[in-house]
């Protein structure tokens, strides 16, 4: 399960930003998700809790942000927001479609106690 390495290094940031912020507890950790990232979020919610006992973050809610997939549509040349990798362009219907984002996971913010 990826999702544990994941969590793992959010533990790292978390405790690097804290030692570097002066802060003791983590309240809650909100993190954009991108719909193509092959994130599991159960998982991820899952290895979070068990990742983070006893660090600043131990007990810290984990909020999950859900970003869409967009890409560059070559036919009509616009920037449009796909639900699929293979979807055809919402606005001309042409298939030359290059993802630009939504394969992203990362820390929004913290919020402190």
């Amino acid at each position: 399960m990826h999702e544990m390495s994941l969590c793992e290094g959010i533990r790292t940031i978390v405790e690097e930003q804290a030692q570097a912020h002066n802060v003791a507890a983590i309240k809650t950790v909100r993190v954009e998700i991108g719909c193509f990232s092959g994130v599991e979020k159960q998982a991820l919610s899952f290895a979070f809790d068990v990742v983070m006992r006893g660090s600043v973050a131990e007990g810290a809610k984990l909020v999950m942000i859900d970003l869409p997939g967009r890409a560059m549509c070559y036919d009509c040349m616009k920037e449009v927001q796909i639900d699929d990798r293979l979807a055809p362009c919402p606005d001309c219907g042409g298939g030359k479609l290059m993802p630009v984002a939504g394969d992203e996971m990362r820390i929004k913010d913290l919020e402190v106690v």
